[in-house]
């Protein structure tokens, strides 16, 4: 806690009678001449003060009686201020006042110094110093007894004359002991009114140096209200609030102390004053007002019409001045005036659309956030069932391609031999020990040839086409009747299962994203377009509708089930969605700042999952109705997408890895054949060597079809000669008499120039 400054308080002055307090010393005071004439003895004088000190002192009170000093303490008259510094300016008998301080006039008491009274006091004083008696010796001892007159002037004038010796100093100050401790001596004047033995002596009492602390002691009593002694410091929170309140009381008594007038007082000093001499006896009156006539001014000539019209006219051309500066402030200010409040207006829209925007984009903010927890729900189920049918896929093309490396080889086996690798070994046993049946045993080559020739009866008995396609050009890419069932099996539950995604969504705005997606996109695109179009809204809305076009296409191969992308649902909200103006019935409508979303759509969404497709399974590289619905869903696609675009490289790509795919399994199947080549003469022979090249033939023309709308990427046309050199000019050679010069002049004409091998030129030539 702070200490708190140190308050004097002033104390009101009482209100007492004063009363003049004589000084008979003044008038008994003698004259000069009256002490030239008075002559008493040092024993005397010495005696008289004695006897003075050792009489009771009395104090005349004001107020009449006397007051012994042993009764109590004297009486002391309190002043003020101004009184004391009058008491402190006077000056004493003999000293002349100063030239600052007025004179006061007193009535003369002492002796007049006139020209013949200062000549009398010239010649009776003495010009120079007392000689001593011839013959007398100084003593110290003698020197200061002063009992006679005789001794007292010779002791003034040996003080005067000559500086007292150690000795005679020493010797003095013992008699002088002497004679303060010797009570009965008459001889030792005191020049205290009091006893030493009355007070304290002190630490040190054979020491005459008295310490300030010990003659007016530590003050810790008389002075303890300015000193904080008796001050105590407040802990409590109550005692700290009283302390508070009572320091504010004192300052405020004291300030009404200080502003109080006391008119006693104030009489009092001036009656001081008066007496004193500083303000005169009476004031003198104040001179009277002398009367002073009004000067008279001077003649003014009288004006003339002509002064008269300037000045008339000039001040009109300074008011017309004036109007003029006037009325272009107001038109300034009004002017402003409205431009302040086309700005209010401004500012009060400004803020109504700063709120209006505020409260929009918080709800769509929670719609988005709603979006997204029901995107994150719903996308694994989705993901998991497009894997599904991918694997579906998958699994139907190995059978396909399994069953089509089975018949390569029984054809191969028939007119080049059969490696060792693929020549039946023994009969293997199962735990039971039933016969595991070989895969190229002849009772399975048997099996495959009749199941292969049953397929071929009936698809000829179906469809008339295939009755004028030679053996080994149709596809051959249907499945056996019980494996065709189990597929169409698993992709009706793949649907199904699409489906109760869906099940449990009861909310239209998730069903539909026209009216969800396409509502609240539509709105921000409507209100705030500058935003909307800054921050991508439309590929955003893109992002979120993807869900919902992959649900829609799952399931759907474009290969297997040719359907335009048209015919989507998805494909029609997009389209109506980027295309906002309305435009006339033969006009289309202007795209929207968003441009052709579709577009984004197919990029997104659309080509990674058909890349997916195609190179999981989808695309039968030996079909020819795939490659013709593969082109055309490309034309489809080129539409929105153009070429150049990544994505639709990316789609471009896929359809060649299949293709090289194929490839590279005819020349595995065929390299140890190629090898062995050993052929045998079997009726069966010319027959399948046809076959064999009949099948790599259409996958030429299917190949050089895709690289006609491709173009040369990726090295189509590089991979058309190498499935020309290094897989069918090697079978054709083994038989060219009997098939193989035929086929491969068909494929001389099928090539391009720039693709036909020079093996093969005269054949294209002829």
């Amino acid at each position: 806690m702070a200490e708190s400054p140190v308050m004097f308080k002033r104390t009101k002055p009482k209100h007492t009678q004063r009363a003049r307090i004589s000084t008979p010393d003044a008038e008994a005071a003698p004259t000069i001449g009256e002490e030239a004439e008075v002559e008493e003895t040092p024993s005397a004088v010495a005696a008289k003060l004695k006897k003075k000190s050792r009489a009771k002192t009395k104090s005349t009170l004001s107020f009449g009686g006397d007051e012994e000093e042993g009764d109590g303490e004297a009486f002391k008259l309190k002043k003020s201020k101004l009184s004391k510094k009058l008491q402190l300016g006077k000056s004493s008998i003999g000293v002349p006042p100063s030239a600052f301080e007025p004179t006061l006039a007193r009535p003369s008491t002492g002796p007049t110094y006139d020209a013949a009274y200062l000549s009398q006091l010239k010649a009776s004083t003495p010009s120079a110093r007392p000689t001593l008696p011839i013959g007398e010796a100084y003593d110290a001892d003698v020197s200061m007894d002063v009992d006679s007159p005789s001794q007292m002037s010779a002791l003034s004038t040996i003080a005067g004359t000559a500086i007292p010796s150690a000795s005679s100093i020493l010797a003095a100050k013992e008699k002088r002991d002497r004679l303060r401790k010797s009570t009965a001596g008459e001889d030792y004047i005191s020049l205290s009114l009091t006893k030493r033995d009355d007070f304290s002596q002190g630490p040190h009492p054979e020491s005459r140096l008295m310490r300030e602390e010990d003659e007016l002691g530590d003050a810790d009593d008389e002075f303890a209200e300015y000193t904080s002694a008796q001050e105590r410091i407040a802990l409590g929170r109550k005692s700290r609030k009283k302390e508070a309140q009572k320091r504010r009381l004192e300052i405020n008594e004291m300030i009404v102390d200080a502003e109080e007038e006391d008119e006693e007082t104030q009489e009092w000093e001036q009656e001081q004053l008066r007496r004193g001499g500083l303000r005169p006896e009476s004031a003198e009156p104040a001179p009277k007002p002398v009367y002073k006539p009004a000067s008279i001014p001077p003649v003014t000539h009288i004006p003339t019409m002509a002064a008269a019209i300037a000045r008339l006219t000039q001040s009109m051309s300074e008011l017309t001045t004036s109007h003029a500066e006037h009325s272009a402030a107001m038109s300034k200010l009004g002017e402003e005036q409205r431009i302040l409040e086309a700005r209010e207006k401004e500012m009060r829209d400004m803020i109504a659309k700063a709120e209006e925007k505020r409260s929009w984009f918080s709800a769509f903010r929670e719609w988005v956030e709603s979006v997204a927890t029901f995107l994150d729900e719903k996308f694994p189920p989705l993901e998991r069932l497009e894997d599904e049918h991918l694997s579906i896929m998958k699994e139907r093309a190995d059978m396909i391609a399994t069953r089509r490396r089975a018949e390569d080889e029984d054809d191969l086996m028939l007119f080049l031999g059969t490696p060792p690798s693929l020549r039946p070994q023994s009969e293997e046993v199962d735990e039971l020990g039933r016969a595991i049946p070989s895969a190229n045993s002849p009772q399975a080559r048997a099996n495959r040839t009749a199941a292969r020739e049953a397929r071929r009866v009936r698809r000829r008995a179906v469809n008339q086409q295939a009755r004028q396609e030679e053996e080994g050009f149709s596809t051959d890419a249907e499945l056996p009747q019980g494996d065709e069932e189990d597929y169409r099996i698993a992709m009706g539950r793949l649907l199904s299962d699409a489906k109760e995604i869906m099940a449990d969504v009861k909310a239209e705005e998730f069903r539909d994203p026209t009216v969800g997606l396409g509502k609240w996109f539509g709105e921000w695109r409507t209100k705030f377009s500058d935003i909307y179009t800054g921050a991508w809204g439309g590929l955003g809305m893109v992002g979120a509708w993807e869900f919902w076009v992959r649900l829609e296409i799952l399931g759907w191969n474009p290969v297997e089930r040719p359907r335009s992308l048209d015919s989507f649902s998805w494909y029609k909200s997009l389209y109506i969605y980027s295309r906002p103006s309305e435009a006339d019935e033969e006009e289309e409508p202007e795209l929207g700042p968003d441009g052709d979303l579709v577009s984004a759509m197919i990029t997104t969404a659309l080509i990674p999952r058909f890349c997916r497709i195609l190179e999981g399974g989808g695309l039968d590289a030996y079909s020819a109705s795939d490659i013709r619905r593969l082109v055309d869903l490309m034309e489809e696609i080129e539409i929105s997408v153009d070429k150049q675009n990544q994505k639709f490289e990316l789609l471009l790509k896929s359809v060649h890895t299949v293709f090289s795919e194929a490839v590279e399994a005819t020349e595995t199947t065929l390299a140890p054949f190629l090898e062995l080549n050993q052929p045998r003469f079997d009726p069966a022979a010319i027959p399948a060597r046809r076959r064999f090249l009949t099948r790599r033939y259409k996958l030429l023309r299917n190949l050089l079809q895709w690289r006609k709308y491709a173009g040369d990427r990726y090295g189509l046309g590089t991979l058309a000669t190498r499935l020309v050199g290094s897989s069918m000019m090697p079978v054709a050679e083994s038989g060219w008499e009997v098939g193989g010069e035929d086929t491969m002049r068909k494929v001389a004409q099928a090539l391009p120039p720039e693709l036909v091998p020079p093996s093969l030129r005269q054949l294209r030539a002829a």
